[in-house]
């Protein structure tokens, strides 16, 4: 079933021994559009950390509740490697993460996946090249939905708006859609745009370009707001 990602903001974090925090953003792989890691906002107990959690350590949510479970303790999380997650995530931080968890390395050749999830790409999407720096050594493939929300969205013939929101597949924790605002183009309209109509992502420029014309997007459906925001999307646009 697809979720709306941006109503999972604020579920509680439950660990084996008790509550860690609340989901602040989450990171995706850029590759196959899948969902990598949580953000989880510690509160008062870890002094406001931030600690990234893969999703070999979730479990299934309890979409009542609004409540993750994770398989991870408390201490595990405040003795865990602290990494500052307002400034790009590094490979070797991820390496520390899951060489501290036991968790499997997702970027390693061979790496077979888990709860359904790949390491290929599920759509072909060609990446824009960033600007190479010699001493860069972050995930250029890993992206934050924060940042991501607010990217204008270009079809073949102009702009029609921006992301919202994205829609996720809870059981393999893939970003299928995005919620796009079509602004002053389409006042008071959002529309689905689903991940596989992606010609290609300009990550330096904020702009995300769809093999689409305008005309397409004015006749796709509207995104309901009375059925709210986990309700199905009513068939392919």
């Amino acid at each position: 079933m697809e979720h709306s990602l941006h109503s999972i903001i604020g579920f509680s974090i439950r660990a084996t021994d008790g509550d860690l925090g609340k989901v602040n953003e989450f990171y995706f792989d850029d590759t196959t559009w899948t969902i990598r890691y949580m953000v989880v906002e510690t509160g008062n107990w870890l002094s406001n950390r931030k600690v990234l959690i893969s999703l070999f350590a979730m479990g299934k949510p309890d979409w009542e509740s609004r409540t993750f479970p994770v398989n991870l303790t408390r201490d595990q999380i405040r003795n865990s490697p602290d990494i500052d997650t307002e400034r790009p995530v590094y490979r070797q931080h991820e390496a520390q993460l899951h060489q501290y968890y036991e968790w499997p390395q997702y970027w390693e050749p061979g790496y077979g996946g888990i709860l359904g999830i790949t390491p290929f790409p599920l759509v072909d999407i060609p990446l824009a090249q960033e600007p190479p720096a010699p001493d860069r050594h972050d995930d250029p493939h890993l992206r934050s939905t924060r940042q991501v929300t607010g990217y204008q969205i270009q079809a073949t013939n102009g702009e029609i708006g921006h992301v919202t929101d994205f829609k996720v597949d809870d059981e393999n924790w893939t970003l299928c859609n995005l919620v796009v605002d079509t602004g002053s183009w389409l006042p008071g309209k959002r529309v689905i745009i689903p991940v596989a109509w992606i010609k290609n992502v300009e990550w330096a420029e904020a702009a995300v370009y769809v093999d689409r014309m305008r005309e397409s997007i004015r006749n796709s459906p509207d995104v309901d707001p009375s059925k709210g925001a986990d309700a199905d999307h009513p068939g392919s646009l």
